[in-house]
């Protein structure tokens, strides 16, 4: 039979694999003298030997049970043996502290007992521990069971701890093990297995075989992580591990997620961990051959994360949102195939990601509903010639050639067929600017449509990246082009000057720029033309039909004489979602255009998107957008805003006869002729939204407002600012007022029943309180 995913170098029988690896184990086993079948073990009744070398604590026995009760934080005790017997039972009362137990005798560790703790319990010995059948382990704490030594005084001290040494017992449990409010970490150089139960609610279950183990405390990373190799050792499960997040690591050995009851690895996430699930064998195999759920705590989402030299993927059964896989390649033939194919089709995303080599697709996969599927290539990504990737639902395909951004000319090949002639989602190719792409037969849904506010202009899309300085600024080239950034980009490593993308141009970019998450740091523009206004950004106009996405600016600086400015663009007509700028805009001339901290004038749609660059000019200045003709929804500004003698500022925008909704602005306001927490002067409609930064005016007598310096327009009725922190007690400096009731105090901010009936902070509304916090933000923030 075929092997399941192919890479460089595997063997090419899933079963004699599996064959080895099991001999292997059972000569393992043999030579750590366990005998698992019949669990029989050199055991005595009870742990002997015990005293305290480190903290302070003591000892009792009452018949067949034995107390140890610890009087300080930490403690070390070193034992002769440590071995209970069926019926007998050891409890440590520690408290919420750790104890750590070491066996420094010959005798393995056999747990046929009770084992209990109130803390934290670490059990070491170098000869190896089973959890035998009847053995049942309840800890408050972290529960550790290692073949590997740590050190005393970095016990003692707490943090981070490396797990060492030349141990070779095996790790192995047949028993229960559970941790109420910790983790549960079984470590081991040659063998660590599971056949029993794990139960971990509230912290993460580990099972890592290696020479050299650290152990930490992580949100969303593995508690355990395998730092070198040598040891071959492997990782089983086949028993139940029911926990917030599961990791099973092998360093070169192999990984085998092997149970096959309906719940083998469930991970159900909690406060502060989402539900995921690591198998991990970087030089050796993964075997999945059960089920594996992976949810947050709320039920939603989940990951599950493969990794191996090779991958052994064919009963696989993966409940969760995404199942990511990482090969050194991938070819997928019918097996694997077939096993990617059932995953989608119930429900969970796939994610390949090839590295160093290609990714090859040679079969026919068509599925239903929304899962997706994403191609991620160190390389290359190929659909081959016999293929049809095809879907009916709203998933979307993503074909990524040169994953790392490194410049390789990766290539997207479609030699075959992609049909999403009845799907409502989207496929994207992205492809490394000196690569190629191949569009073969390509199907599109005729009565497909952009989701609001996205910006993209087709449902099928052939996307260049851009690696470099050089390769942004050669946008210019091609300005109604598909773009998106492989990587971050260091502008200040540039030692060319950059000029704003398409200057010069009537029609500006018209193209689209998705920045997939990454950022341009220190981007450094002067422009000193003291004869006309052009405007001045990354870009100098995003046109009607542009778009910019998912993209960071970080520490930009930028220099005008006149304007119009912005971080991101002097002026767009186009589609602005999800961008986030920081930096310092600069402008020398006493007639300055409009300036704000993402763009100097807007008449487009800006939606989710924030500044947190300071904005001053002699015209409109604004924390956002310097003067809004157009949509700005979901947004908000920190930064601020200030302007000269005769300029106001606003803490969002400076001038807006469009509409502002669900907006904020948090930044100090300092205008000359007037200053407004929200808005400086204002024409346009104002909706569901908020300021509560400082407002000020160093010109006497000024227009200052909580929320407007000069109100000609509407000001909805439920849009608040904070009277306490703007230092206004009036809402509108000049023109039409706002209730003196919606300024709120500091405190009624912090409450959401202050915001009235249209603000929605329910579980998916638009606005979220957390906790401490003294004013709204908006969820997507939160999610991001």
């Amino acid at each position: 039979m075929p092997t399941q995913t192919r890479t460089i170098g595997a063997t090419s029988a899933k079963h004699r694999h599996r064959d080895s690896a099991n001999r292997r184990r059972f000569a393992i086993l043999m030579i750590a003298g366990v005998a698992i079948a019949s669990n029989t073990w050199s055991a005595g009744p009870l742990p002997a030997g015990g005293k305290f070398v480190a903290g302070a604590g003591g000892m009792s026995v009452n018949g067949k049970r034995l107390t140890v009760t610890q009087t300080t934080s930490r403690a070390v005790i070193d034992w002769a043996s440590f071995s209970i017997d069926k019926d007998n039972a050891v409890t440590i009362q520690n408290g919420s502290g750790a104890t750590l137990g070491r066996v420094t005798g010959i005798e393995k560790s056999s747990i046929n007992g009770a084992l209990t703790a109130s803390g934290s319990f670490y059990l070491i010995n170098p000869q190896g521990i089973v959890i035998g059948a009847t053995g049942v382990v309840s800890t408050g704490g972290r529960f550790v069971a290692s073949a590997l030594d740590v050190g005393n005084d970095a016990f003692m001290a707490g943090g981070p701890l490396t797990f060492a040494g030349s141990g070779g017992g095996v790790v192995v449990n047949l028993g229960k093990i559970s941790s109420t409010n910790g983790d549960v970490l079984l470590i081991a150089r040659s063998l660590v297995e599971n056949d029993g139960t794990i139960s971990a609610p509230a912290g993460s279950a580990e099972l890592a075989a290696g020479d050299r183990v650290l152990v930490r405390d992580a949100a969303s990373l593995p508690q355990t992580f395998v730092q070198s190799t040598g040891s071959r050792g492997d990782v089983v499960d086949k028993g139940t591990i029911a926990a917030a997040q599961i990791a099973l690591q092998a360093a070169d050995g192999n990984v085998f997620a092997l149970a096959g009851n309906t719940n083998a690895l469930r991970a159900t996430g909690a406060a502060t961990r989402d539900g995921r699930v690591w198998l991990v064998a970087n030089d050796g195999a993964a075997h999945v051959h059960g089920r594996i759920d992976a949810a947050n705590a709320d039920g939603t989402g989940g990951i599950v994360d493969t990794a191996g030299a090779a991958l052994h993927l064919d009963d696989a059964d993966i409940h969760a949102a995404n199942w990511k896989l990482n090969a050194p390649v991938f070819h997928a033939g019918p097996l694997t195939t077939a096993a990617l194919l059932h995953q989608l089709n119930q429900g969970t995303s796939v994610t390949l990601d090839a590295s160093p080599g290609d990714i090859v697709m040679e079969q026919t996969m068509r599925w239903s509903g929304n899962a997706s599927l994403t191609l991620n290539a160190a390389r290359s990504v190929t659909v081959g010639p016999m293929a049809t990737l095809g879907n009916t639902g709203a998933a979307n395909l993503t074909l990524r050639a040169d994953a790392a951004g490194q410049g390789n000319a990766g290539s997207v090949f479609n030699l075959g067929t992609i049909d999403w002639s009845k799907s409502s989602g989207v496929v994207a190719s992205y492809r490394d600017s000196g690569g190629q792409y191949v569009s073969g037969t390509v199907i599109s849904n005729p009565a497909w449509t952009a989701p609001a506010y996205s910006g993209v202009r087709a449902q099928i899309t052939d996307y260049r990246l851009i690696d470099s300085v050089d390769e942004l600024a050669a946008i210019s080239q091609d300005l109604n082009g598909s773009y998106a950034l492989g990587r971050n980009i260091d502008a200040g490593s540039s030692t060319s000057t950059f000029q704003p993308i398409g200057a010069g141009s009537a029609s500006g970019f018209t193209g689209q720029l998705d920045g997939l998450g990454h950022t341009i740091n220190s981007l450094s523009i002067t422009v000193l033309d003291f004869d006309t206004a052009q405007p001045t950004g990354l870009f100098a106009s995003i046109g009607n039909s542009g778009a910019v996405r998912n993209l960071k600016l970080g520490n930009v600086g930028i220099s005008d004489y006149f304007g119009p400015m912005g971080a991101l663009a002097g002026q767009s007509s186009g589609v602005v979602s999800n961008v986030h700028a920081d930096g310092k805009l600069v402008t020398y001339g006493s007639t300055g255009g409009p300036v704000g901290g993402l763009l100097g004038i807007s008449t487009g749609v800006v939606y989710r998107s924030d500044s947190a660059v300071p904005a001053g000019s002699s015209s409109a200045a604004g924390g956002l957008v310097g003067n809004n003709e157009g949509l700005i929804l979901q947004s908000f500004a920190t930064g601020g805003a200030g302007g000269g003698s005769r300029a106001a500022g606003g803490g969002l925008v400076g001038s807006n006869s469009g509409s502002i909704r669900q907006s904020y602005a948090t930044g100090s306001v300092d205008g000359g002729s007037g200053g407004g927490g929200l808005v400086a002067t204002n024409v346009g409609s104002i909706v569901e939204s908020f300021a509560s930064g400082p407002v000020a005016s160093f010109v006497r007598p000024a227009f200052r407002g909580g929320l407007v310096a000069d109100n000609r327009g509407n000001v909805a009725a439920d849009v608040f600012w904070d009277r306490e922190t703007t230092g206004q007690a009036s809402g509108v400096g000049s023109g039409t007022p706002v209730p003196v009731t919606n300024g709120l105090t500091t405190a009624q901010m912090s409450k959401p029943e202050s915001f009235g009936p249209t603000w929605d902070f329910s579980a998916a509304g638009t606005w979220i309180m957390r906790l401490a916090a003294t004013h709204p933000v908006l969820r997507w923030q939160v999610a991001q």
